[in-house]
């Protein structure tokens, strides 16, 4: 329901702002909006075409490792924690596996897998969901650490700035984490609030310490290496884990003598169906969105943000990186742009555009993951999904602009 208000929403205030614009002389918004609706349903159709193949790999690969029983022993591993996080879901239900290696494909910056992973999780949380239209407690936990973007190897945003010329490409690396750690924390605790989740479990505490030292320890044995360095080590870290995932689940299902190719073409199969399923979710956001930027609507948002904070007496230094932050939640790709553009614009070692990239990196796009995920298992009722998400959002949004004035301001 709160996605068919926001849906509607993005379409009345770009007619707002077309209409506004043509009076001032801009005959060709129409045009553009019109345009943009083709090339986005282009785009969405052309973003489920590529995660085909990924989605039938990787839900192949989690069909071996529930047969050879890899994704049990991760859910009874886990299980002290997540069933505190996820009281609904019983102890040692597949599900705590798949939330398990969805959350650690995100940490390692592994979109790729981390999309497929996440669906294969969805479709087990919907299993145990007595009301098949309507989010459940689980389900909305699990959205929001995925929307709050916890990356611990944020590769592709220290390449983009290499690329656009940056002297030292991981000048950002320590904020940014800062920043998306903030985003994850304030994300848990908001949704504890709304479910009433008692954080102050010994077991809870213990592992929400544990993870600020891990992070700290991250932190300072990443500030020690040079450019070169970080970036070998967190690439070759990200794929040997990878890599000795699939072959893990391979082994287990050998062991156990599971037809291993069997169950992955059983996987896979389930993997196209599911792409299949997600194109009309995709076209739908993504164009409602397309709409929005092609009436001018984000440029007038922005505009009106720096009148307000020049009004304050308020610095506005920051307020020509807020592109990226507000399009973060909506679209990654038009995130991606946007970073790239201000770079271009303003310099990539520039204060804003080092900005744009803490911002593109500290949350995840919020409405795309909602649309995705809750649309592969048939979610019309969100309940708090969206407020959760977004303050989550907020707060990585916040976190980066107090760690960037510290660092660069």
């Amino acid at each position: 329901m709160v996605l068919n208000y926001i849906w509607i929403a993005f379409f009345l205030l770009a007619a707002v702002c077309a209409i506004v614009q043509s009076f001032m002389g801009n005959t060709g918004v129409f045009a553009d909006i019109i345009n943009s609706t083709f090339d986005n349903a282009k785009t969405a159709f052309e973003i489920s075409l590529g995660l085909t193949g990924v989605l039938s790999l990787w839900m192949g690969v989690m069909k071996i490792g529930e047969k050879g029983g890899m994704v049990n022993t991760l859910s009874k591993a886990l299980s002290p924690v997540f069933t505190r996080l996820f009281p609904d879901i019983p102890k040692g239900h597949p599900a705590m596996g798949h939330i398990f290696m969805n959350i650690a494909a995100n940490m390692l910056g592994l979109d790729n897998a981390a999309t497929p992973l996440g669906l294969k999780a969805m479709e087990s949380m919907q299993e145990l969901n007595p009301k098949k239209d309507t989010a459940t407690n689980p389900m909305i936990m699990f959205l929001v650490l995925n929307t709050s973007g916890l990356t611990l190897i944020p590769v592709s945003i220290m390449v983009y700035r290499a690329q656009m010329g940056a002297a030292q490409p991981t000048d950002v690396f320590v904020p940014l984490l800062l920043a998306t750690f903030a985003a994850t924390l304030a994300g848990i605790i908001i949704t504890s609030i709304y479910q009433r989740i008692n954080l102050f479990q010994p077991v809870l505490l213990a592992t929400l310490g544990g993870l600020c030292a891990l992070v700290a320890g991250i932190i300072w044995g990443f500030s020690q290496m040079d450019k070169e360095t970080m970036d070998t080590v967190s690439t070759l870290v990200a794929n040997i884990i990878l890599f000795g995932i699939i072959l893990a689940f391979i082994i287990a299902g050998m062991t156990n003598r599971v037809n291993v190719y069997e169950a992955f073409i059983e996987g896979a199969k389930d993997g196209f169906a599911t792409a299949v399923r997600v194109i009309p979710y995709l076209v739908a956001i993504l164009v409602a969105i397309g709409v929005f930027r092609a009436s001018g609507g984000m440029d007038l948002l922005i505009q009106g943000i720096t009148r307000l904070v020049e009004s304050c007496g308020g610095n506005t230094d920051f307020v020509a990186a807020l592109p990226t932050a507000l399009m973060r939640p909506l679209s990654g790709s038009g995130a991606r742009g946007m970073m790239v553009d201000t770079m271009t614009t303003y310099g990539a070692d520039s204060f804003v555009g080092r900005l744009a990239c803490i911002f593109q990196g500290s949350t995840d796009t919020t409405f795309y993951i909602l649309a995705v995920y809750f649309g592969s298992v048939g979610i019309r009722h969100t309940r708090h999904a969206v407020t959760c998400g977004l303050l989550a959002d907020l707060a990585g949004i916040l976190a980066a602009l107090a760690v960037t004035y510290f660092f660069f301001g």
